[in-house]
């Protein structure tokens, strides 16, 4: 199990009693079905987040199920936190494949109860607003302990469980100790102690404040302390500036013109945390300035890199707070042309990544977009095979959804839908719905403001199939019925066609899923006979293979073999990078030969299915053949195999919290 935690602060002082009262509180428990509920509540800057670290590694030998960190800020659109979202993340981090993360809340919720029953785990709860974000994530263990990090206190918490902890400022003695272990015992604090202790007040005792404060000092070794303390003085009574932003404003001011220029871009970076891949890419002038800058704000206290894993993995962090500072800063200081230049080339860096990760995985396919050329000054991210392709979508993909929607704020809209393109593959192995729906809609809005027909064809496709697959099938169709309509606009040409053949085939799938497997066959069958004109070979196969699957649910069992045995030879002549067709495809095959009375036959398919989906991790394919097998072998009298097969499934099923 993970333990999510970052490497500990090198200083840490205080807050001894409030860590005492949350110990005590998780010893003795509530006695309830529910976990203890740590909420801890203070102004920014007080260090609430790093008191739930210090909390949590505390309580890591009597939680051996994990420690889960969630920062609802990271997940927040427009105020609120979509909980279905919130789920899927604390899923993911219990083991739950994506693939078997439930499409609705209700379902969402049901899953991530069966994953903390009896549990003992810890979840840390970051930038909490309103209890009712935070009610939902609870575990469903009394032996778990929550920990929820708020600027105000939280009402509707379970009472008889929650132990409210504000924060209060740090006491000037300890503030004092902090300062002094941040500057390294600079001989001026004791020197000039009225000063020194002038520091600690005016930073109001926020850890936040004193820890940029030291660097800050630190930097300035030759200047007396008075003077330091008068400079930041002026400018808080002159700007009337909150504590924490003079302090930081004063770490501004002592950055190189790099280091300024990158920290007031990175307001506009896109998601919650960045590479220094992707800050390479937003400054523009090369690696080697990249990474002095990034040093420079590190150095500064104006960064948070914890996150940043020794093999380049993780992300760099401009918290909350620190990123509304370099937001006003780049108002107040920055150029507009500068910004407008850096986000794009931070989102045609992003859509270029992406290109490449997406020719890995899914190989020549059909999309509109021209290829991205390279950034002269931003190297492009190592990608060694199709694995490290789906790996890199997956941890950029709050990076890659936010650069869509700031793409189109900026009128990028070339390449707010390019971006759109590669994150279709990404979804069909990961539903991320609070995600890809927006998204999808911004594409759509991009290719139809650039007039682009052809890409806002394909985006209405895309955004169709997250629409049925969450039961909301008239969107779905109302978006297949406009690109149905668009296409008679095009010409004629064999990409244009091939367009059309695509429209069909999404049609298909959406009465597929709506039960009607008649209609969809008509679109399968009409598709099909489109790509065979084109001599698409892999679209024609695809079409054979959906086709015999809605001639087997409508009991033409003889057609749906043929039609099935076609397919799968042909996903077999092309290949090992047909892996998921080929094992799709025997499973499909498999069933009908079953119904047609070929048991042999049906093993035969079953297992190849099965080595299929064991190869690609495929877990609900997993199940699903297991199943089929457990079947066939109780029809066959073999009790022992049918049970070998059944638990096998159920055990599957309980690693991913849907029961058995």
């Amino acid at each position: 199990m993970a333990f999510q935690l970052p490497p500990e602060v090198a200083y840490f002082v205080d807050r001894d009693a409030e860590q005492a009262s949350a110990l005590l509180a998780v010893a003795q428990g509530t006695g309830q079905d529910r976990p203890v509920c740590i909420a801890l509540s203070g102004l920014g800057g007080a260090g609430k987040t790093e008191l739930a670290f210090r909390l949590a590694r505390r309580l890591r030998a009597d939680c051996p199920d994990g420690v889960r960190y969630l920062d609802l800020d990271d997940l927040r659109h427009d105020g609120g936190v979509d909980t279905v979202d919130a789920l899927g993340e604390l899923l993911r981090g219990l083991g739950v494949g994506s693939d078997w993360l439930a499409p609705g809340l209700k379902a969402r919720h049901r899953q991530y109860w069966e994953c903390t029953q009896d549990k003992r785990l810890v979840v840390i709860v970051d930038n909490a607003r309103y209890a009712a974000e935070v009610l939902p994530l609870l575990p469903a263990s009394g032996r778990s302990v929550a920990i929820v990090a708020s600027h105000g206190p939280l009402y509707d918490l379970p009472g008889e469980s929650a132990v409210e902890l504000p924060l209060p400022p740090l006491p000037d003695p300890y503030g004092f100790e902090l300062l002094r272990r941040l500057v390294h015992d600079d001989a001026r604090l004791d020197a000039e102690p009225e000063a020194a202790l002038g520091v600690v007040r005016l930073c109001s005792g926020l850890p936040a404040a004193l820890r940029v404060a030291g660097p800050w000092i630190r930097r300035h070794r030759r200047r007396p302390l008075d003077r330091l303390l008068a400079e930041l003085t002026v400018e808080l009574h002159q700007k009337g500036l909150p504590v924490v932003e003079a302090v930081w404003d004063a770490a501004y001011r002592g950055l190189s013109q790099d280091g300024a220029r990158l920290y007031r871009l990175l307001a506009d970076v896109p998601g919650p945390t960045f590479t220094p891949a992707a800050a390479t890419a937003l400054l523009g002038a090369g690696p080697r300035a990249a990474d002095d800058a990034l040093d420079e704000l590190e150095n500064a206290g104006l960064l948070d890199v914890r996150g940043l894993a020794a093999d380049g993995s993780g992300g760099l962090r401009l918290p909350g707070l620190l990123r509304g500072h370099a937001r006003r800063r780049a108002d107040e200081d920055g150029d507009e042309a500068v910004r407008a230049a850096a986000v794009a080339r931070i989102v045609r860096w992003y859509a270029r990544q992406a290109q490449r990760a997406d020719a890995l995985i899914a190989g020549s396919r059909m999309t509109w977009a021209d290829p991205v050329p390279a950034e002269p000054d931003a190297p492009d991210v190592p990608l060694a095979d199709a694995g490290a392709a789906a790996r890199w979508l997956e941890a950029e993909r709050h990076a890659l959804y936010a650069a869509v929607a700031l793409a189109h704020r900026h009128g990028l809209d070339t390449e707010a839908w390019t971006l759109c393109e590669p994150l279709w593959t990404h979804f069909l192995d990961h539903r991320h719905y609070a995600d890809v729906v927006p998204a999808f809609r911004t594409g759509l809005e991009s290719a139809l403001r650039a007039e682009h027909l052809p890409a806002a064809i394909r985006m209405r496709c895309q955004l169709a199939r997250p629409l049925w697959e969450q039961r909301d099938f008239a969107a779905a169709e109302r978006e297949l019925d406009h690109a149905q309509r668009a296409l008679g606009l095009l010409g004629g040409t064999e990409k244009e066609r091939k367009l059309g053949a695509s429209v069909a085939e999404f049609r298909g799938m959406l009465r597929s899923a709506s039960g009607d497997w008649a209609g969809a066959a008509e679109d399968f069958a009409a598709s099909r006979a489109v790509h065979e004109a084109i001599e698409n070979t892999y679209g024609a196969l695809l079409q054979c293979y959906r086709l015999g699957e809605a001639k087997a649910e409508l009991g033409e069992l003889a057609e749906a073999a043929e039609l099935l045995g076609l397919a799968l030879a042909g996903f077999q002549e092309q290949g090992h990078r047909r892996l998921r067709m080929i094992g799709r495809t025997s499973f499909a095959l498999g069933r009908v030969q079953q119904a047609l009375g070929r048991p042999d036959r049906a093993a035969e398919l079953y297992a190849a299915a099965l080595a299929s989906a064991r190869e690609r991790g495929a877990g609900q394919d997993e199940v699903r053949v297991l199943d089929a097998l457990a079947e066939l072998a109780e029809a066959a009298g073999d009790a022992a195999g049918a049970a070998e097969h059944r638990t096998a499934a159920r055990t599957i099923r309980q690693r991913n919290g849907v029961g058995a």
